[in-house]
């Protein structure tokens, strides 16, 4: 059993309308079933594989885990929604995911992936000249990031840094420009706001859809670049390594980015929202829950735990 002991330390951030929480878990047993750390990008898997963990898969009942999932959420306070797909079963399942959520801090992956965007199509050559070069080591180009910008980066993804986010969210452009590059992404629920990313809303088809930008490649975020976003995203620090995760099984890699912030003019309570990847020989989800108007952040968190572990158990367990 786990359980959640929450410090509050809720800032004003300035303009971020995200505040900050010091998250600490205590566990009676395993924190989460998975890891988290780095996912691989490869999305593919073999025959013999899949036809072993399809072998005693029963038939996905959709109506039955959508009478569950409601079920559970009738009971829980506030609002949720859910999106969750396989890529190597094609499964997928979603529940109020069109609804609208204040985005909190889920929204600095948006950020970063618009920002890598526009800095390799910025490109002009080799990088004496401001613009990309190749990286000797790996021979795919540079992320087009200065050294102070990757800092920011990582201080943003991994501990959940909103100062940091302020300053990379004026990099990409504030919402004009965040919002050009969801275009490109195909994201068509996400509403930045125009200097406070925080209070931007968002969907969790919508965050499927980023995540589906990262893990694919067919997106037109570069290799480099969607690698080094899950990277920061399955090294977050062990304080915030909950949400999605506790879906992930033993051996499972996972990369996530949670949000969390207390809410007063767009709703009331707290919005917890966990996105992220979970990655294991047989499977490869991506998921994202969110949740809003739950009266404690240690309600939302469990209520994006059990929605998460429930969605991804049904999938895991299910055939085409």
């Amino acid at each position: 059993m786990r359980r959640h002991i929450i410090a509050l330390a809720v800032a004003a951030a300035g303009a971020t309308g995200a505040g900050f929480t010091v998250h600490l878990l205590v566990s009676d047993g395993p924190q989460r079933k998975g890891a988290v750390m780095g996912a691989t990008e490869s999305i593919g898997s073999s025959t013999a594989g899949r036809g072993a963990a399809m072998a005693g898969a029963r038939p996905f009942d959709r109506a039955g885990l959508r009478r569950t999932v409601r079920a559970y959420l009738s009971g829980r306070p506030g609002k949720a929604g859910v999106m969750a797909t396989d890529l190597r079963t094609g499964l997928s399942f979603g529940e109020n995911e069109k609804g609208d959520f204040v985005s909190a801090s889920i929204m600095k992956v948006d950020i970063l992936a618009a920002l890598l965007l526009q800095r390799q199509r910025a490109d002009r050559g080799p990088a004496t000249g401001g613009g990309r070069g190749l990286n000797p080591a790996s021979g795919e180009r540079d992320l087009g990031l200065s050294d102070g910008q990757r800092d920011l980066a990582s201080q943003m993804i991994r501990e959940s840094d909103n100062t940091a986010a302020d300053a990379l969210y004026s990099a990409a452009g504030l919402s004009a420009g965040v919002r050009k590059a969801n275009r490109r992404f195909g994201m068509t629920d996400t509403k930045p706001f125009s200097t406070s990313w925080g209070s931007s809303w968002t969907s969790p088809a919508d965050q499927v859809r980023l995540l589906t930008n990262l893990a694919s490649e067919k997106s037109p975020i570069e290799a480099s670049g969607r690698r080094y976003i899950l990277g920061l995203m399955g090294s977050v620090v062990d304080e915030q390594a909950w949400g999605v995760s506790a879906a992930a099984r033993p051996g499972e890699s996972v990369a996530l980015k949670n949000g969390w912030t207390p809410v007063h003019d767009q709703g009331n309570g707290w919005t917890v929202n966990s996105i992220g990847r979970i990655t294991g020989r047989d499977h490869d989800f991506l998921v994202a829950v969110c949740s809003g108007d739950s009266p404690t952040m240690e309600a939302g968190v469990a209520t994006v735990e059990h929605v998460s572990d429930m969605v991804v158990d049904a999938l895991r367990d299910s055939r085409p």
